[in-house]
């Protein structure tokens, strides 16, 4: 996301008050580059969710210009449990680049980053731009044209001691750092649909088949679908919109996880036609 149109207004006519407190061109590119050499990084001096915004579209911007392309974002925070830990009383968003998605089977180093977890996810695929007007999950699913297995493989990234709540969370891109994504299940735009994806339980397990956890659906703000209207509405503070093809990673269904080497990971969704399923193993 870029920053918005308001934030460059201030700038323009009090340039040294009104991005004090965004962090500096410097900072991002220190930041960028603890985190491509996967070191544990200091934080971004943030201090609001506007500096923390501000942060992280310089800091996607830096990555944009490394070759990444935006093929959608996330919605990070949506279960209960994940903002006791973060401190949050909302979700934050991220960015995520074409690079950052890897397919299914996929192998992954253990140490993809300098703080690498895992999570069982979904990724729901947008199909047209009316997804922006949606209220409620019913009108949601109108505008969605396929839901994707996905294991989310992010980085928190910061070195011990340093503080991470919501809003250096944000400042970060959302650890967004990579996934693996199972291939497109299409879906009906019904009401038995809308019910499924709340209703569909979300099984990890390890490479012996034995249950690690699991969750259901309703865990992102009750239905995956409201965590699409809930970013679209927050990109639309900054001016963007959802598109057609754009992906959504609607949050977390399962506790964030270190990697182990020699390990496999798969995630399935239960309820859904033949349990459709992803895994990634890491060396």
């Amino acid at each position: 996301m870029r920053v918005s149109l308001v934030v460059f207004a201030l700038a323009a006519a009090a340039p040294g008050a009104a991005l004090a407190a965004c962090p500096s061109e410097q900072e991002v590119a220190r930041f960028a580059s603890e985190w491509n050499a996967k070191q544990p990084a200091k934080g971004m001096p943030v201090d609001t969710m506007e500096d923390a915004a501000c942060a992280r579209d310089r800091f996607v911007a830096s990555l944009e210009k490394g070759g990444g392309k935006v093929v959608g974002y996330k919605a990070a925070l949506t279960a209960k449990a994940v903002q006791e830990r973060f401190k949050a009383s909302a979700p934050v968003a991220g960015v995520l680049l074409n690079s950052m998605i890897l397919k299914d089977g996929a192998t992954v180093s253990a140490a993809y980053g300098a703080s690498p977890l895992f999570e069982a996810d979904m990724l729901l695929v947008v199909k047209d731009d009316g997804i922006n007007a949606a209220n409620t999950p019913e009108e949601a699913i109108k505008h969605i044209s396929a839901m994707r297995p996905f294991i989310e493989l992010p980085d928190l990234a910061l070195a011990p001691g340093e503080k991470l709540e919501a809003v250096q969370l944000l400042a970060i891109n959302a650890g967004a750092r990579l996934g693996v994504a199972g291939a497109e299940i299409p879906l009906q735009p019904n009401a038995e649909t809308v019910k499924l994806l709340a209703d569909t339980k979300v099984v990890l397990t390890d490479g012996s088949g034995q249950t690690l956890a699991e969750g259901l659906g309703a865990a992102t703000l009750g239905n995956p679908l409201n965590s699409v209207i809930w970013l679209a509405e927050e990109l639309a503070k900054s001016g963007k919109r959802l598109k057609a093809g754009d992906l959504v990673s609607v949050g977390s269904f399962t506790p964030l996880t270190r990697p182990k080497a020699g390990q496999t990971i798969s995630v399935r969704y239960e309820g859904f036609p033949g349990t459709p399923k992803v895994s990634v193993t890491f060396n």
